[in-house]
């Protein structure tokens, strides 16, 4: 894959021209101070009274001016970008923007779940393009401020004014993007291997490994304290290393005995039956099986399911031995939820 840098990408797409960033939650937040920082004419659609508004208004934009709700941002943009979750997207995408969206403005998303599952369906007069940069807002803001830029994605959905590709580098010129270097993917292919990632390892097969590995400690009658250090609390030791120099530099900095069970042992932990379940998780998002589950849960269900899971998980027995060790843990911010 081609890597674009800041050559690559030009700031002209957006002069003279407003976008509209819907929703200042957390990738919100960094890529409409960042637009902002970089010279392009920025505005805010955000619900009045929110915490995410009152945020806004710290970060120095302007009730009425330059923060808006999302029909007034998306009625004075050229360029609508929308980072709402994307369990709302649709929603406020049919109530507040398309019934202003006309003709050679453009639509930019940093997540393709809505257009590639066509739970968003966009007029054909309008380019539809993705910037999206591969971290979390608060790293992208950082990083951004630090001179420097967190690695993205571009890609085009649609390319009715034949500049879609002009205009998804110009954004990720202005989000810092380029400075770290971006890959072009599709809608398609961003969506199905970020879903995968999130499910089979980042989120859902770390968390169950984490917690199993936990529960077998204890239940063997070692401390919980023990199993929460080794389990739970060095995987960022091991995680930090990877993410310097893959698994050879997190091998290569582990002692010897540590290299020899990662060897033996893990093959028999993620074995063939494991494997096989990835598979049948990627059908499951291929298929949008996945997502049609997931609306459901959202619209159908009013989010019980979700809800009561999401309660039960932060009451195990892990999160609570966590929270006690790390009221002795100095050194860093902890971040607890109740």
């Amino acid at each position: 894959m081609k890597v674009y840098t800041v050559k690559d990408g030009s700031l002209a797409p957006f002069k003279n021209k407003t976008i509209a960033v819907i929703g200042y939650g957390s990738q919100g937040h960094a890529q409409a101070q960042n637009l902002r920082d970089s010279g392009v004419n920025v505005i805010v659609g955000q619900r009045k009274g929110s915490d995410n508004y009152k945020l806004a208004v710290k970060h120095g934009f302007k009730p009425g001016v330059t923060l808006m709700s999302a029909a007034e941002a998306a009625a004075k943009a050229d360029y609508i970008q929308i980072l709402l979750p994307d369990e709302v997207q649709a929603k406020i995408y049919e109530s507040d923007i398309l019934p202003n969206l006309k003709k050679g403005k453009t639509l930019i998303f940093s997540h393709g779940f809505n257009i590639h599952f066509k739970y968003i369906k966009v007029p054909k007069d309008v380019d539809v393009i993705m910037s999206a940069p591969k971290g979390p807002g608060h790293m992208v803001r950082a990083e951004f401020e630090k001179g420097g830029g967190v690695p993205g994605l571009i890609a085009i959905a649609q390319d009715a004014s034949g500049k879609a590709k002009a205009k998804a580098l110009a954004h990720a010129k202005g989000i810092g993007s380029l400075r770290g270097g971006v890959f072009e993917t599709t809608f398609k292919e961003e969506t199905e291997t970020d879903l995968f990632g999130e499910q089979v390892v980042l989120c859902g097969g770390l968390s169950e490994l984490i917690k199993g590995g936990f529960q077998t400690l204890v239940d063997a009658g070692y401390a919980p304290e023990m199993a929460y250090f080794e389990c739970m609390h060095e995987v960022k030791l091991i995680v930090d290393l990877m993410y310097q120099g893959g698994l050879s530099y997190m091998r290569y900095s582990i002692s010897n005995t540590a290299e020899f069970g990662d060897y033996t042992t893990g093959p028999k932990i993620v074995t063939d039956a494991t494997r096989k379940a990835m598979k049948k998780a990627l059908t499951d998002i291929q298929k949008g099986t996945f997502a049609k589950n997931w609306m459901d849960e959202v619209h159908k269900n009013g989010m019980k399911n979700f809800r009561a899971r999401q309660q039960a998980e932060r009451k195990l027995q892990i999160e609570e031995v966590g929270k006690k060790l790390r009221r002795n843990m100095k050194w860093f911010e902890a971040k607890e939820i109740n």
